[in-house]
């Protein structure tokens, strides 16, 4: 007997952002590569500009409006073109930036930074940039191409980079945790930490697709040819299934899932298209909900994911335009819109019309608080410190409730504590120590 499968997000939908909400006047950065060109916190937005020193424009989600370069601040810092950045999950103020020059900087957002007004024009204050990092991340011979942070652990970041060697890096020590080298003379596409942070995936130009130990620089097992085609492959991991999927091309575009236990086959295979852009998935773990996203076309797709055959269920149309991305990110769950049944919002970064907010929404009639599509989602507290995690700490995410009315707003602002900061509280310390010395003896006071 024919049955209709139940899904809670069967109807979700998105449409085309009018353009007082778009972000606009960007002059984006004409490098390209494997990178998604855009990366968001639950508050800011952050994408490379052209221009020398590798500008980049950091704009704010509640402040839509038009970008101009060299009125509006800015963050400036590097000498060469920014190729990837990064946010840290545990600071929506906080991201890394990787760069032609061969390092990675840490950059903390001030709280009053404000690109545009309130009205969405420019606002003057370009003498404010943005130009000291908190962090300098030095290692790499060549350019450094992809940055990912850790889901549960506290700073720890991996890079990829064109010398062909992975890095993982403990932040607050400015120190390298780890060093990966057995990529041959291939670029690394991709790369990806699974839920826990205890494994990350990357896909190269090689076609192989490696499973990395981070703590030990090894790797734990492979897949030798995920795809048949040359294009980019993208991967992404399915929760806490032991599911994988990589996203490629053999006659036209596809994905592919595996289980992690046994890489000798793929458990499914799902032909999309034949287009010529690589695909981009972005899963969210707490609705198992797949969009699949490709790089110079304007579709989005929407898949739930199962586990159980045949995996993937398409949901509605998601999202169609004429006008092409060249990137794409999904924000943190945290910073939708709740009451408005806002389940993802994806920003598209666009050549011609800027970047646009899509809002994929599931109807509902009711004005409260759905709990059935909106579980805990990963909150902003990490679940273990670098040093713990070192030392083989396994946690998931900790998660938050995101109804308003109950959730704890825990998306505080943690300083960075690094050897260049306390060196500075050292000093202004023992200075200060030095003038309350020098007082007490004009007093002939003996302590």
């Amino acid at each position: 007997m024919f049955k209709i499968r139940h899904s809670k997000y069967r109807h979700v939908y998105c449409d085309q952002p009018k353009p007082e909400q778009c972000h606009t006047g960007l002059r984006l950065s004409t490098v390209t590569g494997d990178q998604q060109y855009v990366k968001a916190s639950a508050k800011y937005y952050v994408v490379a500009l052209f221009g020398g020193g590798g500008p980049m424009h950091v704009g704010r989600h509640d402040r839509p409006g038009r970008f101009a370069s060299g009125t509006s601040q800015q963050v400036e810092g590097h000498t060469g073109a920014v190729l990837d950045m990064d946010w840290n999950p545990f600071d929506d103020s906080m991201f890394a930036s990787a760069s032609e020059d061969t390092t990675i900087k840490i950059w903390e957002i001030p709280e009053d930074w404000e690109p545009t007004d309130a009205s969405g024009l420019a606002r003057p204050s370009a003498d404010n940039n943005l130009t000291e990092s908190v962090v300098d991340l030095v290692g790499h011979r060549k350019k450094v191409t992809l940055l990912r942070f850790h889901p549960t652990a506290n700073n720890v970041l991996a890079s990829t980079s064109a010398d062909h060697t992975v890095k993982f890096w403990d932040v607050e020590k400015a120190e390298e945790i780890s060093t990966l080298s057995d990529f041959g003379d291939h670029l690394i596409q991709d790369i990806v930490w699974d839920i826990r942070g205890e494994v990350c995936a990357t896909s190269c130009k090689d076609k192989i697709v490696r499973f990395i130990d981070p703590r030990a620089g090894q790797i734990t097992s492979s897949i030798e040819k995920a795809h048949d085609g040359l294009k980019s492959v993208k991967l992404a991991y399915l929760g806490e299934t032991g599911k994988f999927l990589t996203a490629g091309t053999s006659k036209g575009r596809e994905v592919k899932i595996w289980d992690v236990k046994n890489l000798s086959k793929p458990l499914f295979t799902e032909s999309i298209d034949s287009a010529s852009g690589a695909l981009l998935p972005l899963y969210d773990n707490d609705t198992d909900v797949l969009y699949l996203c490709g790089k110079g076309d304007g579709i989005i797709r929407p898949y739930e994911f199962e586990d159980k055959a045949p995996y993937l269920h398409k949901l509605n149309d998601g999202f169609r335009s004429t006008c092409p991305a060249k990137g794409l990110c999904v924000i943190p769950k945290r910073g939708n819109n709740i009451m408005g049944c806002e389940t993802a919002r994806i920003l598209k970064l666009t050549n011609s019309e800027g970047m646009q907010p899509l809002s994929f929404i599931v109807p509902r009639k009711s004005d409260a608080f759905q709990d059935d599509i909106f579980p805990d989602a990963p909150s902003s507290v990490p679940a273990h410190t670098a040093d713990e995690w070192k030392e083989g700490s396994s946690k998931l995410p900790l998660t938050t409730a995101l109804n308003p009315a109950i959730a704890q707003q825990n998306g505080k602002k943690t300083k960075l504590r690094t050897v260049t900061t306390l060196s500075a509280e050292l000093k202004e310390a023992q200075e200060r120590i030095q003038f309350l010395e020098e007082k007490l003896k004009e007093n002939n006071i003996d302590v």
